[in-house]
């Protein structure tokens, strides 16, 4: 088992891990994707409730379907910014839903084990996070692999849930593309062309209270 699992050292897949746009037309085997579904499946969740579902997208009908309303939002989305923002937003590719073989909708079944779910009373909303959990061990397994992974958030649950048949009462958390990319780049795309840049970790990180600075020697 450890063998066929270790594909790639997990400190190189969370630093060469990219949220994926550009991707080349080739398939993913299916044996890849049952690995990389099962590493999701086994993530931690609160009380073992295991509230994610994942639905497996081929059909370019549907993806050109959601490519439309991506693209719908994508527009409303340009309008929070002006001037060179505006023109670097807009010059921006942010989806892949056309050119990702596969396109993977996951969702989070809120009531999966009943009302009561163990270490779920005080915060609801872990089941949430749980399946958060579950895309990032499919986002490092699929890096692994050599999958690329893009996650499309700029779509509207509402007009994407109806398409798949998803009923009301489950939430639709992440709609991925898959596929073999065109590359991995060095560094986040977003990174790369200005938009933002990584925070330090002395910044994000306190120690005992809220911004008091932590040092790698805090403990000590």
């Amino acid at each position: 088992m450890e063998s066929e699992l270790t594909k790639m050292d997990l400190y190189e897949a969370i630093y060469s891990r990219r949220d994926v746009r550009r991707f080349l037309p080739e398939p993913i085997a299916d044996d890849v994707l049952s690995r990389i579904l099962n590493a999701a499946h086994h993530a931690g969740s609160v009380g073992f409730m295991q509230p994610w579902n994942f639905i497996v997208i081929r059909s370019m009908d549907v993806r050109q379907q959601v490519h439309e309303l991506f693209t719908r939002e994508n527009a409303r989305a340009a309008e929070n910014y002006a001037g060179g923002r505006r023109e670097l937003y807009n010059s921006l590719k942010l989806a892949g839903i056309l050119e990702a073989p596969i396109s993977l909708a996951v969702t989070c079944d809120r009531g999966r084990t009943g009302p009561a779910v163990l270490g779920r009373n005080s915060m609801p909303e872990m089941d949430l996070y749980s399946t958060c959990c579950a895309i990032q061990n499919l986002w490092l397994a699929a890096r692994s692999e050599g999958i690329g992974v893009g996650w499309v958030s700029i779509l509207d649950p509402a007009q994407v849930k109806p398409l798949l048949g998803i009923p009301d009462e489950i939430v639709l958390v992440a709609w991925l593309c898959l596929g073999i990319p065109v590359q991995f780049d060095e560094r986040p795309m977003l990174e790369t062309v200005g938009w933002e840049k990584r925070v330090p970790l002395q910044d994000v990180v306190y120690s005992e209270r809220w911004q008091e600075r932590w040092t790698a020697d805090s403990t000590k």
